[in-house]
This record gives C-alpha cells, structure tokens and sequence, in this order.
C-alpha cells in the first residue's frame, strides 16, 4: 500500500495520506483507482475546464516493478472532449518513477493563480511556480525540466494552455498519454508538468520476482513479442491493407495503393534505435530519424495509429512528411488520432462542397494543410479553432449536413480501425465508456486468428462463428471478456501487449504475481470481477450524466454504406501497385443492436444499456 497525495493548486496545499487498502482491493489501482476517486469528487454535470474537475494520476500495482511491461499510469478526469469520463494511458519511464516515490495517485485539485509545475520526490510534493515555461513546447519542457537521468517529465503543450479538446499529455519526450482531453483540463488548471524525482523502489516479497521472471520471459518468448520487438506497431499495416481494415479517406475506404509507402520496412529505413518502456521485455519502441530536407526530425516512434491517422486518413503517402507530423503533435502536445481524424473531416468537408478554408487548400494528402492544421488546431487558429473541439463539435456548428462525416462514438474520434471489417472493434467502440476507443477493449483474437486464446476462453462451439470476421453473433462474447481484462490491465499498470493484444500473459498468470506481490491470494475469477466492477461502475458513471443505449452507436457509415475489399498485386517491371478491378469482399455492420442486445444480456444490464440492481450487488456497487 502506497501513498495518495491531495494537491489543491488555489491554496497551494498537498495533503499525503495511506491509500485505503479496501480501495485497492476492490479496484485494484491505476484506471480503477483513478476511477473510484473521481467518483467520489464528481456527482453531475461539471465544467471539465473549471476549477471543479479533479485531475487524477494512478499508478497500478505492478508499475515500477519488474513484472513485465510494468510501466503503464493513467490521467483521469471528466473528459472537455466528451462531456462524460475520461482517461488517459501510457507507458515509458514516468509512471515507475512516480510508483517509486511511493505514491498511488496524485489527486490535483482546484486552478493555480499562475503556472505551476509539481516536483515529486520520495512521499513529497511541492507546487513551484513556473511562468517562464508558459508557451514552451513539450520538448522545450523536457529539455529545462527534465536534464538528468534520474528525472522524469509530463507535461503539456501549447494545445493544453490553449484549452484545445483534443490536447494530450506528453512524458519522457514521445510517450502520449492522449486520448479525452486530459492536457486541456491540465492546462485550465495552469499545471504546466509533473516533475519526478526517481527514488528507491519499496522492498517487495521474495516470491514475487520469481514469478515476474518466469512471465517475462514467457512475455518475451511470444511469437508476437519477436515481431513487436523488430517491426513495433506499424507491422499492422500491410495486413491491414490487405483485408481492408486500413481506414483511409476519413473511412470512405479501408486500402490505399500506397502501403507500402508507409508501412513498417518503409519506416525502418528511418529507424536508428529500438527502446523499451520500464521492465517491457518487449521493446516495441522505436526511434526514426529523418536527417534532412523540410522534414528533417528524431521522434520516438511513430506507431500504427499515428501512421494511419496522419498518413492514410488524410491521403498523406510521404513517409517523412508523416514522421514529421507525429513530432509536431508531441511537441504541441495534441493527440495524434484526434487530429488525424478532425483533420480528415475538415478535407472530406471541401471535397464535398460543405467547407473551404481561406489559407489552405484541404486536399487529400496535401502536407501544407495538413501541417498547418496541426498547428493551426494547437493555437486555435481559423479552422482549427472550428476542429479543437473535435469533430462533434465542429459538425454540431456547421449544421446538420456535415454530421454524416464526423467520425466520433459519443465525442470522441474514432481510433485506426475499420468497424465494417473488424467487427469486434466496432462494437468495442461502441460500448467504451470514454467513447471511441481500440483499447477500452482490444478485442484482437479473432482479427489476430489467435486460436490458441480462442480455445481457452471460449466455448468450442461458439469458436467457427466467432473467429470469423464477418459474423456478429459471437462478437459481444469477444467484446465483453477483453473489456474485463483489458480492465484489469491498466488498473495494475500492465502494457496491454502482453495480455490482451497478444495473451502471452493469462488471467492465470497475472493472478499469480499479483498474489506474490500482496502477499495474499486472488485467483483469476477474482481478478476478472474486479475488472467487470470497474467497466460497471464506468457505466455508471455515465448514466448519472444521462447516457443511455442511444450513445452507444456507430456513424451510419459504418452501417449504411457497404465497403468494397479489393486485391493489390505489384507489378514487377514497372513497380506499380495495381489493384483489382473487382472486389473480392464487402464490408458492412450489419445489425449492431443485435450486437448490442447480446452485450448487455451477457454484461447483466437492462435493455436501455445500465447495470441492473442484481448486477450491482454481485458487485459490491450496491451504495
């Protein structure tokens, strides 16, 4: 049992206090405990950039140790961009730095009368004022902050100071914790960063650094974990392509011609060194740098959803120009797949007809307007003051014609999957508490034809049907199993690419590090429900802001607009990529609320999509 520090930034006060053991116990840490504290500051419908909304950094268990991929921390707070709960997860160095200075969460309250930043050593927090870094990058931030090695920094950007909806928060350089807004609410409270002091990890039981030596090296064993550690994320590419699961266009397609322009071996020209976050056997992350020309830059990445979102879905085919982009949204401290997205709805706008910009000219694959909307969203300039909002937003003030091209599930921007061809990921982004979302549940054994997991999840029966991509029936099974675990993941700090991206690591196998660390036991089951509480008291969470079964739905899209799937073959004298003038698969959702039925009946909720009172007594959520 850590620490939990109460920081209010108006009185220039931190209060330290023993974590509740019952607190851990029930919701475990990181996401889960973020979560529970947020429930007990927020009771309604707030100002998420007022001075009301708690801004919450977690740790999980596991953060900081060496179990492996042990790295992940979580910000929480009430989203700017969805108007509901919202979170922010990442990796690297930060968080295990947090972890050993003993703290669990970092509760920031109120709004500090100048900038501020936290200096955070071993049980201690101090409030130092910081008006000099106003205006800086993120980069500029870590260079002043951040000098020796045993320092760590997140902090945000000029897209945070100036309250932009889609701003994220930036650590150890080129670790985004970006998703839902967090760096807005960061910078309404004038918090510029967090500075960590590294400190002496607590001592731990002899039994557990067994265990978590034994799962690394299964961890690192991992067929997938090989491929990770050489290609990182961008591996995804040329499969997605292939199957049409590479959203492209702002979705009007799931392929592009140009793949290979950017896919993993084009960036691994650019790649000068591979990285691990804390205790990660892994080691998926990669640094590229483009020497020269106008897109010379080092970035630590990029990574499959940024390449997508700033490359294909905006008909961006220049490899360079895209790593280029991804530093320019680290540096101004905005979230990669927000941007990509509201960018692309700004580009679909004007090839319709529907908008025109006076500075740029928003076509496809255009690296000036793309670049300069980037900037343009982090100072909020012409239209990308219209886009900082994000695109419900900026639909709702153009006017009912636009709403059909805003790709968003309850706010927020859609993540780099197509929803016609993987199907559980639709879903997933259909039920996820903080909207839009392939994390919330990365339901990736069918997609990933990962039979092995299959097998020992499921029933046997229920397999054909449910490692087939085109069939829904099985699909909220798939749906609400991941979400539980992916659950209890980001509440003990793991990378989820060694549980629910790849299930190198079982329930089994976490339950036992878990009950080597505590020193008491818990079994899978355990563990699973204690994920299932946390998605069940998200839900709730939402519910009292009046979500109903109504927000839990796709852009019509994805349901009304069939996607053709095409071959691509390369023709060997020339070069070209030439695809086929038929196509050999059409993509469509096509019964979501059948989806949707099934998920709730199985999640124990109510047709209108909230936890029955039976469902929250089994879970202890009854007060």
């Amino acid at each position: 049992m850590g620490l939990t520090a109460t920081i209010d930034l108006a009185q220039r006060t931190a209060t330290i206090v023993p974590t509740p053991e019952a607190d851990l116990d029930r919701f475990l840490g990181g996401r889960g405990l973020g979560l529970s504290l947020l429930w007990n500051h927020v009771r309604g419908p707030i100002d998420p950039l007022g001075s009301d909304n708690p801004l919450i950094f977690t740790v999980g268990p596991f953060t900081g140790t060496s179990w492996p991929a042990g790295a992940r921390g979580h910000a929480t707070f009430h989203s700017p961009l969805t108007g509901i709960y919202g979170y922010a997860n990442s990796g690297g160095h930060f968080w295990a730095a947090l972890a050993h200075c003993g703290f669990d969460a970092l509760v920031v309250l109120g709004q500090a009368a100048e900038p501020v930043y936290l200096d955070i050593t071993a049980g201690a927090v101090a409030i130092i004022p910081a008006p000099e870094l106003w205006g800086l990058t993120t980069a500029e931030v870590g260079q002043r902050l951040g000098a020796n090695s045993d320092v760590r920094v997140a902090c945000i950007g000029p897209a945070g100071e100036n309250l932009v909806h889609i701003a994220g928060i930036i650590n150890d350089g080129s670790r985004a914790a970006a998703r839902s807004g967090g760096g807005a609410v960061m910078g309404s409270k004038r918090l510029k960063a967090l500075v960590v002091r590294d400190a002496k990890p607590a001592s731990i039981s002899r039994e557990f650094p067994k265990v978590a030596g034994a799962m690394s090296r299964k961890t690192h064993k991992h067929p997938e974990s090989v491929a990770l550690h050489r290609w990182g994320t961008p591996l995804l590419i040329k499969p997605k392509n292939m199957s049409g699961d590479l959203p492209a266009y702002n979705h009007q397609t799931g392929q592009v011609p140009f793949y290979a322009k950017v896919d993993a071996e084009a960036i691994d020209r650019y790649v000068t060194q591979h990285k691990s976050c804390h205790a990660c056997p892994i080691g998926c992350d990669h640094v590229t740098r483009v020497e020269d020309g106008p897109y010379a830059t080092e970035l630590g990445g990029p990574e499959y959803e940024t390449v997508d979102a700033l490359g294909p879905m905006l008909g961006l085919e220049d490899m360079e120009a895209i790593i280029y982009a991804n530093r320019l949204c680290n540096d101004l401290g905005l979230d990669t797949i927000s941007t990509g997205v509201c960018i692309a709805f700004a580009l679909e706008l004007r090839q319709r007809g529907l908008y025109n910009d006076p500075e740029f000219s928003l076509a496809w694959g255009d690296p000036v307007s793309i670049l300069g909307l980037i900037r343009a969203i982090a100072y909020r300039r012409g239209t990308g003051d219209l886009l900082a909002g994000g695109v419900k937003r900026a639909a709702e003030k153009l006017g009912p014609a636009t709403m059909p091209y805003a790709m968003h599930v309850k706010g927020m921007e859609l993540p780099r999957q197509e929803p016609r061809i993987a199907k559980a990921f639709g879903l997933g982004h259909m039920t996820s508490n903080r909207g839009a979302d392939h994390l919330y549940a990365l339901p990736t054994v069918d997609i990933a034809s990962n039979w092995e997991a299959a097998r020992a999840l499921f029933p046997a029966e229920m397999l054909p049907q449910l490692m087939d991509l085109a069939d829904e029936t099985y699909k909220a099974d798939l749906v609400a199993y991941s979400e539980n675990y992916s659950a209890v993941s980001d509440a003990l700090g793991i990378c989820k690419f060694a549980t629910t991206e790849t299930y190198a690591l079982m329930p089994e196998d976490v339950a036992a590090g878990l009950s080597a660390l505590r020193g008491k036991p818990i079994t899978a089951v355990e563990l699973l429900r204690a994920g299932e509480r946390i998605v069940n008291l998200e839900r709730l969470y939402n519910a009292r802001l009046g979500l109903t079964r109504a927000d839990d739905r796709l852009p019509a899209r994805f349901t009304s607009e069939p996607l053709p799937i095409h071959t691509f073959a390369k023709d060997e004298a020339t070069g070209e990529v030439n695809k086929s003038e038929q196509p050999i698969h059409v993509g469509l959702v096509h019964d979501p609320n059948a989806m949707l039925d099934r998920y709730y009946r199985l999640r124990g909720w109510d047709e209108r999509g909230l936890p029955t009172a039976e469902k929250l007594g089994e879970l202890e959520l009854v007060e």
